[in-house]
């Protein structure tokens, strides 16, 4: 900036006043002189004085040569400002910069040179200048240099900012109590979702548990708010499964307590998870007995349930052929034999009981007569319902039973004993199986060679031999 003010003021003033034939001169002693104007040196040399004025001290501004008319006192130059102006000699940059930081954290001084360069006008008037001290410049050349002196006494100005040094103490302070309200109540977060996921733990745990006891169908409609656990029943038509082992009675009396459990956990086992294959609600064990159903609290349609039911039947009774066989490898003598009955009807399904302890189950003469059609099955036999036939005739072979009476039912009942599918016999064609009292028969065609079967065929002959023989002797 303050090169500007003396450009201008050279060009627009001096230059003006020495172009002009009047009485007006630019001297540095202007102030002797009647209507004179300073030189651009003097204006510099005062605007030092006025910027050191105003700086307060902290500012200073130094217009300095090596080379000071002969009438003036002779400017002192400090190691800054005369390694500056060697520097600027020797470069001849007009647009160089020197610069100097020094002092404390808290006492800072920044010095920066810039060099004064001579122009043409300043030529003529220091070459020819009777009080010049060199006669020889030449346009370009260095005369001194301006320096700018900052002192910043830091830890001075610091009480300036006390207003924003409370303001920033208010607000850390704040902080720090805003921090310490947010760690107390992510603690408490962290507690309380610690104890959540504690009681989500076991809950989770209570509910596994009490999924053993429930159907998943069942399940799955309480736990999912399907369902109410309220006392309440609906009236809908149902595929009820009844199955019951022959003799269990009998069997259990052959058998140590320890290894009847195991056995019977065994068969549940088996025939729950065949059961939840094809989508049966297992309504209870009882005893020995096994009451599942079709059609609730999901349903495919009357027909769809009649043949899910059937194909379970039928899958568990292939089940047990194998189950039998591995039971006599491990010794049991009496495995056990199972009987199936399945009926189509309306019953009653839902919560039965009191306010504090329920059941979800089915009540009607229909189930009572899938019961009674399981009775009158032979071991290892299904024998179904008329309406239960009349849903899966298309596909499976039956043969007609004696009717039967059923109380509670107007009229005779015909039962169905299945005996196989039109598409696939029951049991499967190649395989032979028979187990009667004095007579276990398991005969898998399908896996034999050449050599097997005539082995096969000369062991059937030779009981079929024995067989006659025994009756031909009775």
């Amino acid at each position: 900036m303050i090169s500007d003010i003396r450009a201008y003021y050279g060009a627009n003033v001096v230059g003006r006043v020495q172009a002009f034939d009047g009485d007006t001169v630019a001297v540095h002693n202007y102030e002797d002189v009647p209507g004179a104007v300073p030189i651009p040196a003097t204006l510099s040399l005062e605007l030092g004085g006025v910027i050191a004025g105003r700086g307060g001290g902290d500012v200073n501004y130094r217009f300095v040569s090596d080379q000071a008319f002969r009438n003036r006192a002779p400017h002192r130059l400090d190691d800054f400002e005369t390694r500056a102006l060697a520097r600027f000699r020797e470069t001849r940059a007009a647009d160089g910069i020197a610069s100097e930081l020094s002092g404390s954290l808290f006492e800072r001084e920044i010095r920066m040179a810039v060099p004064v360069v001579m122009g043409q006008a300043c030529v003529s008037c220091h070459n020819t200048h009777p009080e010049s001290p060199k006669r020889d410049w030449q346009v370009g050349d260095v005369r001194g240099i301006q320096a700018i002196t900052v002192h910043q006494p830091i830890a001075k100005n610091l009480f300036s900012f006390k207003y924003l040094f409370l303001y920033f103490a208010g607000a850390g302070t704040f902080g720090i109590a805003f921090a310490g309200l947010q760690w107390r109540q992510a603690n408490a977060f962290r507690r309380m979702n610690a104890e959540l996921e504690e009681a989500n733990g076991f809950l989770a745990s209570i509910s596994m548990k009490i999924s053993k006891y429930l159907s998943p169908q069942i399940y799955k409609s309480i736990f999912s708010g399907e369902k109410d656990v309220v006392i309440s029943t609906e009236r809908k038509k149902l595929t009820i499964f009844f199955s019951d082992i022959k003799d269990f009675t009998e069997t259990a009396e052959h058998l140590q307590p320890e290894e009847l459990t195991s056995l019977l956990n065994e068969y549940f086992t088996e025939m729950s998870t065949i059961a939840q294959a094809h989508g049966a609600t297992v309504d209870k064990f009882i005893g020995d007995a096994i009451l599942a159903f079709f059609g609730d609290p999901e349903t495919r349609g009357a027909r769809e349930d009649a043949n899910a039911c059937l194909d379970m039947a039928i899958a568990m009774q292939r089940r047990m052929a194998e189950l039998k066989a591995q039971w006599r490898r491990r010794g049991i003598e009496k495995p056990f034999e199972v009987r199936m009955g399945i009926n189509t009807g309306y019953c009653n399904v839902g919560n039965f009981g009191s306010a504090d302890r329920m059941d979800y189950t089915i009540i009607g003469a229909e189930a009572n007569l899938a019961a009674r059609l399981q009775g009158i099955a032979e071991p290892g036999g299904i024998v179904i319902s008329y309406e239960t036939w009349a849903h899966v005739q298309d596909r499976v072979r039956v043969r007609r039973l004696e009717p039967i009476t059923l109380k509670g039912i107007p009229g005779e009942i015909v039962p169905y004993a299945v005996e196989g599918l039109h598409d696939l016999a029951m049991p499967d064609p190649e395989t032979i199986t028979e187990d009667n009292e004095g007579l276990f028969l398991r005969l898998d065609i399908g896996k034999l060679d050449a050599n097997a079967r005539r082995k096969a065929e000369a062991v059937l002959e030779k009981a079929l031999g024995a067989v006659r023989m025994r009756d031909g002797g009775v």
